[in-house]
């Protein structure tokens, strides 16, 4: 771990080839067999000034473009959106356990979007579903925070967990009452709720403008969650106004989380898994922290979603079955680290 605060260029080098690397395993898998060189030339034909010919069929080039392609983006889109917003929210709580799903930022953006789902039964959804999910996402971190606060300013990291944990159920808790009131919108909802990254192209363009808002913010936000890190009494006396920091990342993570679940649904433990691991790999800095997880998150998910689709093929795992494997682990092993290191 290095004491660095800098983004070295190696390191971005590395988190771009794997990201790359994620990508081009993303489009080469699936049911249909599809020649490597074949998706790689009609790649760069598809950029600006290029010309080269795939000699791919025409079922192939639109099964490239219109199905693996934004399954693969979409896929990196919200894995850089969970795993950015992640590392955030542990910069702004300065506490390692926190997350997305932990905080309940996705069970409040899960509420409100499946209330979109039942009550307006595609009228409108567009427009409506990003704002109900992050009004749900801030909603749900709020009433955790609140909670936590409330128990105790001793309680640390347990107090917390355990106030997102109960906000997260009472949440889901009604969630699952809503969902109840829309039977003909079930099957729906279930999809959504295991998570997907199938949505394809206008899923894409719906998250986008609120992704570059967020993570724009997020990255800017680098060396202040730095100075936060120190201490508020520390941090005030450098002249940052910790409360407006706190807010200004509070509500650019909860964008972030609400622009994801909004089109692939529920997909937990990427916004732990990746920036610890981060952590471990290139240092504790948010100026290397928030850019690195953002494509190690990018490249996880797409990883992830290739497992989801090849394990069990031609049959398709939910992608929230197989981050679950990996990061429920992952947790467990977080939490004895924070523990040891409290005691």
């Amino acid at each position: 771990m290095t004491g660095s605060s800098r983004l070295r260029p190696g390191a971005l080098a590395l988190a771009l080839g794997a990201l790359l690397a994620s990508m081009v395993a993303g489009l080469l898998a699936g049911a249909a067999d599809i020649a490597p060189g074949g998706v790689v030339l009609q790649l760069l034909d598809w950029l600006p000034l290029v010309s080269a010919d795939s000699g791919l069929a025409p079922v192939e080039r639109n099964l490239l473009l219109e199905l693996r392609l934004p399954r693969v983006l979409l896929g990196a889109l919200v894995g850089g959106l969970l795993a950015v917003a992640g590392a955030a929210y542990q910069g702004v709580f300065r506490n390692p356990l926190a997350d997305p799903y932990l905080l309940g930022a996705a069970a409040g953006a899960g509420l409100t979007t499946t209330a979109a789902i039942v009550f307006l039964k595609g009228n409108g959804e567009a427009l409506v579903i990003p704002v109900a999910a992050f009004t749900g996402a801030v909603g749900g971190v709020l009433l955790a925070y609140a909670l936590g606060n409330v128990a105790g300013r001793g309680g640390g990291t347990a107090t917390l967990v355990l106030a997102g944990v109960a906000v997260s159920s009472f949440l889901t808790a009604v969630q699952t009452f809503v969902q109840q009131l829309g039977v003909d919108e079930l099957e729906r909802i279930y999809a959504w709720i295991l998570g997907d990254v199938g949505g394809g192209w206008g899923q894409i363009t719906l998250a986008a403008p609120y992704a570059a808002v967020s993570v724009g913010v997020l990255l800017l936000h680098g060396r202040l969650l730095d100075v936060l890190s120190v201490g508020d009494d520390e941090a005030a006396s450098l002249g940052l106004r910790a409360a407006r920091v706190r807010l200004a990342v509070l509500l650019a993570a909860s964008l972030a989380t609400a622009a994801a679940v909004a089109v692939s649904g529920l997909i937990g433990f990427v916004g732990i898994v990746v920036p610890h691991v981060v952590r471990r790999l290139a240092g504790g800095s948010y100026r290397i922290v928030l850019p690195l997880s953002l494509l190690g998150g990018a490249a996880f998910l797409v990883l992830a979603d290739v497992l989801a689709r090849t394990v069990l093929a031609p049959a398709e795992l939910p992608i929230g079955v197989v981050t679950a494997f990996v990061g429920a682990p992952f947790f467990v092993a977080v939490l004895r680290m924070t523990r040891q290191a409290g005691a």
